[in-house]
């Protein structure tokens, strides 16, 4: 059989015998394939994209290379009529391939297997282009990059190397001399929004978002916000803001708004994550000027002046966010004093003689502050000075609109999320931003088409940033931690609307959203071995619309996820919507779609190659985080979620092939194996004890935090046996192994006896009240989300009884079980940009206190005495005495060869952490409440003793009380055949000074430990007679 003949269009594209009909060729190939999907299949089938590729690859290392450092008024692209026949013909190129994108995810294999990314970057960096030709190079690229965004997940990573060629040296030295020209020229402007828009749709990993710090991209992109800010009519419009008053022009015009949306979308996409990248964006020269000025220029009304100044003297410290002028612009948020402060009791204002010390100005505060903040101080100080930019962002969001107002709310978001935006702000975010971000909930069905949902409709507007899917993200991002603004979006009606938008996702997508142009031959995508990419089609049913629906339902369930987080109310209200079902399918890599009404049980299962089908590993991460949050309520797992099967999901994820899927369920798994849980016995039965094993040997850092920390809870208030078989299981080896890892420990705990005690000679840095302060590094700063986590319950104890089930908690503690989760410490130290070695130590630090916790766990209940025996039978008794001493020695290290035991002027002593000494101290508190033996045996450790007696002055007040509860059952007296023991013990104790130690806690300001002090005392005088 004869073959097809060549199409002369292809024939002459692949052997031109003139410029002029090579040109003549591309335009006729343009104008028949735009508008026509089944041309475009056509044509892509028949390998045009290998003579495009061609043509476009004739203007390499022809033309003068534009440097970042050119002056822009000389080296501007060439006119934009004035073109030769091989620049139109490129031109005509980057048309074809941009028209092909514009069909949508279906035909990026083929664009990515024809390489024709690299060529059109590399028209961006040569003086030969055109302004037409750099235009349509930009536009084509976000094309190409709207599409790649809608890929189905499998194929996301391949499609996003597209763009690996942009980051290079060279691009980005193009991508910046684009973003630093002069925006006020007639192709300025557009060229800087279709920049920045490539880069808010392509950066999308911490190696990228380096290196467009170092190329000066963000920089650039921060000179022209700073211009925007300088420039543009941003007054508001509204009643509500002040600022007609303020001889403030009137709000600019959308057109502005629409040019300011990329770059917010790149200085988003470029910050995210990082606190260093975003110090880099407020420490920026130009914004920092054009703020100080407009500062400077700022009328403040008299009515307003008058209210600062009450204000800042008259308020308790710490309840005004900023003294930036810039506050002007927002409504005044009313301030509330503290319980038990004066202003509260008292009718008057303050004595005029405490006056309010004078404050330098902003910009010698700010950049100061800026200055400690880049050299590593006040890295934790909860109410540093604030950037007068947070003002102007959420002054932006609330006075514009659209995407504008969301994209500056996303960073406001980014800069709370990184440590930079003061904590006293939570009250205006929940005041003046949640509700305008709920509001952006409101929208039309999924199945109706979206403005911002077509790919190349406006090639400006980032894709993945639309308010469908941003909106529930950002404010996620706001709702963490606070409950001001969790209980404004709950009055807001975001509960309501959030779940309608999960819901909604899960209708079936109507087939003629996006509909398959017939074909006679099969599909091109069900080629197995991908080897002909450059050829073929892959189906286009469906993908983008799926690709979407899953963006919304991850963003949606994030949302979902923080809103429950804290109030118990808030779990209630959302499962009384209906959500539970939806997030148990979000669970389910292959979801069921249902055929009627969700809760009428009528459900179809989707054919697995099917795109909807599929639940993304980020919706999965999604809907794990929402179980998690649902299930720290002990009444929701006794029914609703029960009632769901949540379990049976979760068995599946534990061996996903996605590491951090395996991390969040299994820290869902967490919550479903405490004691009261209803499914504890379902679990244990499924074999989740050898999983959470296995895992905790895992070399990845975060599943074995995530897993010790499940195996910590299985085995609380268990049986003997569970727990016999848990120990077992896991291996002794292993358990010391993951509380010793650290290397320094390793070294301490070989240290002679004599090295150890010239230690202890020297002076502790908790030996005193201030010395918290001193040589503390980050890693062993105490973790406020952790403090309050407490096992024990010391108000439900009898001072006059023996205390040997410390560790049993009650219903509250068991809520506090349920909303301290485990987290990896790269996720709790991602934004601090921590170095590879530090991160090392604080993915240690963060396991050998779960492991701590282990044996504290495994040795508190009823059967404790047995378990201690047990405990020193499979470990070792001297050996677990040795872990406890070494974990409470400060760290000795040496600032040029970290040699521990040299101790010259180099040495430098960090306490050990905070979280570590709790669980130690508490391990002691169970050892003595066993039997007589166990105390005399714990009685006989000096050298532990004598550095618990460090912690007495401890700055927490959880660590102070638990030195008394040592005290308290080391005195304890089971019957009168104890008492001489007993009084060897007390004597023991006075002459280690834990006795003068109790007396200086006599007047702790914490009135549990004064009363667990009083009790201690009593009984040491008592056991002493």
């Amino acid at each position: 059989m004869a073959h097809p003949a060549t199409p002369p269009i292809l024939s002459e594209l692949r052997s031109s015998t003139s410029p002029a009909t090579q040109v003549a060729a591309l335009r006729a190939l343009k104008h028949e394939i735009i508008g026509h999907e089944q041309k475009k299949r056509l044509w892509v089938g028949r390998g045009v994209l290998v003579p495009i590729a061609r043509i476009l690859n004739t203007s390499k290392g022809n033309g003068k290379r534009r440097d970042l450092n050119d002056n822009a008024t000389t080296h501007h692209c060439r006119p934009p009529f004035v073109r030769s026949e091989e620049e139109e013909a490129r031109l005509q190129a980057i048309v074809i391939v941009g028209s092909l994108a514009n069909g949508g995810p279906s035909y990026v294999p083929p664009i990515r297997a024809g390489a024709v990314i690299a060529p059109i970057l590399s028209l961006l960096a040569t003086t030969e282009s055109s302004v037409n030709t750099v235009l349509a190079a930009l536009r084509t690229l976000n094309t190409v990059a709207d599409a790649a965004a809608l890929s189905p997940p499998e194929a996301n990573s391949r499609d996003r190397a597209l763009f690996h060629s942009l980051f290079t040296d060279e691009a980005l030295t193009s991508i910046a001399r684009l973003l630093s020209q002069d925006p006020n020229s007639q192709y300025g402007q557009q060229q800087i929004s279709l920049a920045a828009a490539l880069i808010g749709k392509t950066c999308r990993d911490g190696n990228q978002r380096t290196l467009l710090v170092q190329a000066g991209v963000l920089e650039a992109l921060a000179s022209n916000l700073a211009a925007f800010v300088d420039t543009s009519d941003f007054a508001a419009s509204s009643s509500d803001v002040p600022c007609a008053s303020l001889g403030l022009p009137r709000i600019a015009s959308s057109s502005t708004q629409s040019q300011m949306a990329p770059i917010l979308a790149a200085i988003g996409a470029i910050i995210d994550t990082s606190r260093s990248r975003a110090l880099h964006l407020l420490s920026s020269p130009a914004l920092t000027a054009v703020l100080l000025r407009l500062e400077a220029d700022l009328t403040v009304p008299q009515e307003r002046k008058a209210s600062m100044r009450s204000h800042s003297g008259s308020v308790p410290i710490g309840t005004r966010p900023s003294s930036s002028r810039l506050e002007c612009l927002l409504p005044q948020i009313p301030s509330f004093a503290p319980k038990g402060t004066m202003h509260e009791t008292s009718g008057h204002p303050p004595f005029g003689g405490i006056s309010t010390p004078t404050r330098q100005p902003y910009s010698a505060r700010a950049l100061q502050h800026t200055r400690e903040i880049v050299h590593g101080q006040a890295m934790g100080s909860p109410h540093g000075e604030e950037s007068p930019l947070v003002a102007w962002l959420m002054y932006l969001a609330r006075v514009s609109s659209g995407l504008t107002r969301l994209l500056a709310a996303w960073i406001v978001s980014l800069l709370h999320d990184s440590g930079l935006v003061d904590k006293r702000r939570d009250l205006s975010f929940a005041m003046l931003l949640v509700p305008l971000l709920v509001r952006l909930l409101e929208r039309r069905s999924m199945s109706a088409a979206d403005d911002h949902s077509v790919h190349g409709a406006n090639p400006i507007q980032p894709v993945n940033l639309t308010s469908q899917q941003q909106a529930p993200s950002v404010l996620a991002t706001l709702l963490i931690d606070s409950i001001d603004s969790q209980r404004a979006a709950v009055d807001a009606g975001a509960i309501k609307k959030l779940v309608q938008l999960l819901k909604e996702t899960y209708n079936p997508i109507p087939e003629d959203a996006h509909p398959s142009p017939w074909a006679a031959e099969h599909r091109i995508g069900d080629e197995p071995d991908g080897s002909h990419d450059n050829l073929f089609v892959g189906d286009s049913v469906n993908i983008s619309s799926a690709c979407e629906v899953a963006k919304v339902r991850e963003a949606v369930l994030n949302a979902l996820a923080s809103l429950a987080s804290i109030r118990d109310e808030h779990r209630k209200s959302i499962i009384e919507n209906g959500v539970v079902p939806f997030v148990v399918e979000s669970l389910k890599p292959f979801h069921k779609f249902p055929t009627g009404n969700p809760g009428d049980g009528k459900v179809g299962v989707a054919p697995q190659n099917s795109s909807q089908a599929q639940n993304s590993s980020g919706v999965i991460l999604a809907a794990c985080g929402a179980t998690r949050s649902l299930s720290r309520s002990v009444t929701t797992l006794r029914t609703s979620l029960m009632d769901a099967g949540v379990a049976a999901p979760l068995f599946v994820l534990l061996k996903h092939h996605d590491s951090n899927v395996q991390v969040a369920a299994t820290s869902v798994i967490s919550n479903l194996v405490l004691e009261f849980s209803p499914m504890r016995e379902a679990i244990l039965e499924a074999g989740v004890l050898k999983t959470l094993c296995d895992h905790a040997r895992s070399m990845d850092p975060s599943l074995r935090l995530s897993s010790v920390w499940a195996l910590k809870h299985l085995i609380l208030s268990a049986p003997k046996q569970l727990k016999r078989d848990c120990l077992g299981e896991l291996g002794p080896g292993w358990l010391k192994q993951i509380i010793c890892h650290d290397v320094d420990d390793l070294i301490s705990a070989s240290a002679s006896r004599s090295d150890r005690e010239s230690t202890l000679g020297a002076p502790l840095a908790m030996g005193t009240p201030n010395a918290a302060g001193e040589q503390v590094d980050l890693l062993n700063a105490t973790d406020g989300s952790r403090e309050g986590f407490r096992v024990v319950n010391e108000d439900e104890e009898v001072d006059s009884e023996m205390v040997d089930s410390i560790g049993a908690p009650s219903r509250p503690q068991l809520e506090a079980e349920l909303w301290n989760q485990p987290q990896s410490a790269q996720g709790a130290s991602g934004r601090r940009d921590v170095g590879t070695t530090n991160q090392s130590r604080a993915d240690d630090l963060a396991v050998q206190k779960e492991g701590l916790d282990f044996i504290r766990n495994l040795i508190c209940g009823n059967d404790s005495r047995e378990m201690i025996d047990c405990l020193f039978e499979e470990l070792g008794q001297d050996e677990v005495f040795e872990i406890l001493t070494s974990k409470l020695r400060p760290r000795l290290t040496n600032a040029f060869n970290r040699d521990r035991r040299s101790l010259d002027y180099n040495i430098r002593q960090t306490p050990p952490q905070t979280d570590i000494v709790t669980s130690v101290c508490y391990i002691v508190v169970h050892l003595a409440a066993g039997l007589p033996r166990h105390r005399q045996l714990l009685i006989a450790q000096t050298e532990l003793l004598k550095l618990l007696l460090t912690h007495f002055a401890h700055p927490s007040h959880e660590v102070r009380s638990a030195c008394a509860w040592i005290v308290i059952n080391l005195t304890w007296m089971d019957d009168q055949s104890d008492h001489s023991s007993c009084k060897e013990r007390a004597q023991e104790l006075n002459k280690l000074g834990w006795v003068g130690q109790l007396k200086v806690l006599e007047l702790d300001p914490e009135l549990d430990v004064r009363e667990r002090v009083k009790t201690a005392l009593h009984q040491i005088q008592c056991a002493l007679r």
